[in-house]
């Protein structure tokens, strides 16, 4: 019988933590302090993040071990499955073998929970009993909320104001789940009262929701902030969806030719993909590895390599990645949480070494990829995740054009069944795509920091 799931036991699980900085060829740049300009040190972010993840930050030990507390709460949903998309690949008529990492099993529906139940863990032990945090398409901000539930912490959310209005239900789920969301900019700080001042009808991006919430951590002893994606720590956490895909692979009886996720900030791409990395840099092998980001926000593709703020107002570390300016408004494509202007550091110097690849697609092509995908394989994916289907589609068209036999391997990060209304918009036929706006760029990057 042919299989088309690949389904870990528990006991197989893994039970740490991959941190590619052991591995990596060039060190990366270290963060500089967002008003003195000088490197960081773990002083620096303590009024920010749990001590424990800012030794996560920069450990160059290869594997860090999953707490036990942590490891039971992942049990509920992971090993997540592995599935073949054999009926996508009949629809196709590729030889090429599909596969994809199903990560909406979490009950927050995304590959979110794996970052914020350690997060929350750490900021619980250390006595923390309150955490902001922002969020763009929701699924950062209702996966933290699930965990500040688990671990009894308040949450307070910033939502990027579009998406806040296109996407109620993760407001919702954030609610049932015990915590506040606000949308951004928000009259509750100073960062987002100076936007609304300047704007009333400012929609929002990622990078002034950090601003709010950096801020509003700042003013209370009792709060710590979080990120969903960027940090080195984050995405370390995240690797346990490629550790697990290895294994799963080896029950397929096959490697991946080509890995792909879409990529807003890092954090589900670096997961699935930087095992494979260690595979490339250790092993030697020849896996192409690709990052799949929005043509109207093309940080990896047209981005500068340099130092800028992670957000809008200058109060988050300094870092050295691609980025389209910290002042960059991106456009309201429904896939928001690929709306960051900047790109994790360490998927940026992997893309600066040449060790990843990137590539920007536009939005009505990956809403018409997950249509294809759900007339094959019945899901319906998130708008973000639907950025890895149309790449993965890409690639096996070539296989059938060119007659070889690859294996292709990606993250499906999430389900998009609180996205319908976009889905009914691309179905009407209106929705909208955006050109890359190259002024608007050009401007914002005018005030990257001079260091």
């Amino acid at each position: 019988m042919d299989s088309i799931k690949y389904i870990l036991p528990e006991k197989d699980m893994p039970t740490s933590w991959y941190n590619i900085q052991a591995d990596l060829p060039v060190p990366l740049p270290p963060y500089l302090h967002p008003v003195t300009k000088q490197v960081i040190g773990p002083g620096d972010l303590a009024p920010l993040f749990a001590m424990e993840l800012i030794k996560q930050e920069v450990s160059q030990e290869r594997f860090i071990d999953i707490p036990e507390e942590v490891q039971k709460i992942y049990r509920q949903f992971r090993p997540s499955p592995l599935y073949r998309a054999r009926r996508l690949e009949q629809a196709l008529d590729t030889p090429a073998h599909i596969y994809y990492k199903l990560e909406d099993v979490s009950p927050a529906g995304s590959h979110k929970p794996n970052s914020a139940i350690p997060q929350a863990y750490y900021n619980m032990k250390e006595g923390i009993k309150r955490l902001t945090t922002e969020t763009g398409a929701g699924q950062w901000g209702s996966s933290l909320a699930l965990a500040c539930n688990y671990f009894d912490i308040e949450l307070k959310v910033y939502m990027v104001k579009v998406s806040y209005n296109q996407k109620p239900y993760r407001r919702m789920m954030m609610e049932t789940w015990g915590a506040t969301c606000v949308p951004s900019p928000s009259p509750d700080t100073n960062s987002g009262r100076a936007a609304l001042a300047a704007d009333p009808n400012n929609m929002g991006s990622l990078g002034l929701a950090i601003s709010e919430a950096v801020e509003d951590a700042m003013q209370r002893d009792d709060t710590h902030y979080t990120l969903g994606s960027v940090l080195n720590h984050v995405l370390m956490h995240q690797t346990i969806i490629g550790q697990e895909c290895q294994k799963q692979m080896e029950m397929a009886g096959e490697y991946p030719d080509v890995v792909i996720a879409c990529v807003g900030g890092g954090s589900n791409f670096g997961g699935i993909a930087l095992p494979f990395v260690y595979d490339k840099l250790r092993k030697d092998t020849k896996t192409r590895v690709l990052a799949v980001e929005p043509s109207s926000c093309p940080s990896l593709t047209k981005g500068l390599y340099a130092y800028d703020y992670g957000d809008e107002a200058g109060m988050a570390p300094i870092t050295k990645m691609f980025t389209l300016g910290s002042h960059f408004m991106p456009p309201p494509v429904h896939a928001g949480g690929l709306r960051y202007h900047g790109m994790s550091p360490i998927i940026s110097h992997l893309h600066k070494l040449g060790i990843i690849e990137a590539r920007a697609v536009n939005q009505l092509a990956t809403f018409e990829a997950g249509i294809t995908f759900a007339r094959t394989e019945g899901i319906i994916s998130a708008p973000e995740t639907n950025h890895a289907i149309r790449a993965a589609i890409d690639e096996a068209i070539k296989c059938r054009e060119t007659g070889e036999k690859k294996v292709i391997l990606f993250n499906h990060s999430g389900h998009g069944y609180f996205d319908m209304t976009a889905y009914n918009t691309y179905l009407l036929g209106d929705l909208s795509d955006y050109e890359y706006p190259a002024e608007k760029v050009k401007e914002a990057q005018s005030f990257m920091p001079q260091v």
